[in-house]
């Protein structure tokens, strides 16, 4: 069999890969070249490239399955596992890796590109091409290529067949941040965490947090509502600088004496929650042999992390259906749809309740104790019962669809309706922060910094 993957990003190539090692061949399909020979990408139409990544077990586990040489190459390229104790006697646990998104694709790239049966393509796929009632490749600047199987992996921003299959759901998640990527100076320690990826914090109005990376590089990161343009003023190096000094934790991972900044200071925005399937509106495969994958079926609030995670268990889950089922590809299409539907859109809908709880966080409402509590505000209720983190943790680590926090929602309904609420760590709030940048915002920019 020979597929055609639009997209070459880490489902794209994570897919190419695997495929060839079952015996067929993919060619690859990316209007983007890939670094310079200095090591430099921008990965055009990638927003979120050089934004902070947690990279999830899921991740992990889904290279061991499938190209644990590739795991092997990115630790040898400097990241981390993420390894958390497990208590009880029971021996530590992989919870993730430490890496940026740019070495996660150089590695994987490079894996690509040295793997007999996948071929990468430059150019812009204009189109499916389409014969005897199924896909027969792509069309690729005005040029054929023929293929057995289309597979779109263009990310959260492509529309590649966008007619081939129902409207899908979607809602915004409400905020937008803006981040900048620091470098551990020889000989200096790491600063505070509290959590596997690294730290994070929630004050009045706002969001700060720091993600551990590869190479002894962090992500910093300032999130606020959408809709606050008053701290949209952030994206400026001088009111970041002066915010990020401000804020307990970030001012001790960004102090010049831990730390220097290897990135300018980069906005996030135009976030969405999104889900769609593979059938059209009929219920049915309207063209056999093109599959969806990855952000093309699922987005998710960045803040939690969990978009590569559910890219890449697509991934690996579209390969395994496509050998279960002997290249029928319409039978694996439907099962793989299905199994994005119980997998992969629980997280979709979760988010779409998290995020609005977020919202009314942030505008200073109160618990809403006349509806079902919300997946955020039973996570936050195990600050006052730890016993809660038996049903919480699976569902953090994602080992545990978000239903599975009904059995704790009783539990944690009583703690709030006995007063309790989320303690607000010391430091700035929203309204604070405007007053320290508002003055600043207009100072003119600095020379950015190489990466």
């Amino acid at each position: 069999m020979h597929a055609a993957i639009v997209g070459a990003g880490p489902t794209g190539l994570f897919t190419a890969i695997a495929l060839a090692r079952r015996g067929h061949q993919a060619t690859v399909v990316d209007r983007d070249g890939g670094p310079a020979p200095d090591g430099s990408w921008d990965r055009r139409g990638v927003m979120q490239f050089h934004h902070p990544h947690g990279l999830r077990q899921q991740i992990v586990e889904a290279l061991e399955a499938e190209l644990p040489e590739v795991r092997d190459a990115l630790l040898a390229a400097g990241a981390e596992l993420t390894i958390v104790e497990a208590g009880q006697g029971h021996p530590p646990l992989v919870a993730g890796m430490q890496c940026r998104r740019l070495t996660f694709e150089r590695v994987l790239r490079a894996a690509a590109v040295a793997e007999p049966g996948v071929t990468l393509v430059r150019g812009h796929a204009d189109d499916v091409l389409r014969g005897g009632g199924r896909a027969r490749g792509v069309r690729v600047d005005g040029r054929d290529l023929d293929a057995d199987l289309v597979l779109n992996a263009t990310g959260r921003s492509g529309r590649f067949a966008d007619d081939l299959r129902a409207p899908g759901a979607a809602a915004d998640c409400g905020l937008a941040y803006v981040s900048r990527q620091y470098e551990l100076l020889p000989g200096a320690e790491r600063g505070p965490v509290n959590a596997p990826v690294g730290l994070m914090v929630r004050f009045r109005g706002y969001l700060a947090g720091v993600f551990l990376h590869d190479n002894r590089t962090v992500s910093v990161l300032i999130a606020r509502p959408s809709t606050d343009r008053a701290l949209a003023l952030l994206r400026t190096t001088a009111a970041f600088d002066a915010a990020v000094q401000a804020i307990p934790g970030l001012d001790a991972w960004t102090s010049p004496e831990r730390t220097r900044p290897i990135t300018p200071v980069l906005p996030g925005g135009h976030l969405h929650n999104t889900y769609r399937g593979q059938l059209d509106e009929a219920g049915r495969v309207a063209l056999p042999g093109l599959v969806h994958l990855g952000d093309a079926v699922c987005t998710t609030n960045p803040t939690a992390g969990r978009g590569m995670a559910t890219s890449l268990m697509q991934a690996h889950r579209i390969v395994r259906s496509l050998a279960e089922h002997r290249g029928d590809a319409e039978a694996a299409t439907r099962d793989f749809d299905a199994w994005c539907a119980a997998e992969i859109r629980p997280w979709f809908l979760d988010h779409l309740a998290v995020d609005a709880d977020e919202m009314r966080r942030w505008a200073g409402e109160d618990v809403d104790l006349s509806r079902p509590l919300g997946s955020g505000h039973i996570v936050a209720a195990a600050q006052a019962d730890p016993r809660l983190m038996r049903v919480v943790g699976p569902y953090l680590s994602m080992r545990a669809l978000p239903s599975s926090l009904a059995e704790a929602e009783p539990r944690a309904r009583e703690i709030y309706a006995g007063g309790w609420r989320p303690p607000i760590p010391d430091g700035p709030t929203r309204d604070d922060l405007v007053e320290l940048i508002a003055p600043l915002a207009a100072a003119p920019p600095r020379a950015l910094l190489p990466r």
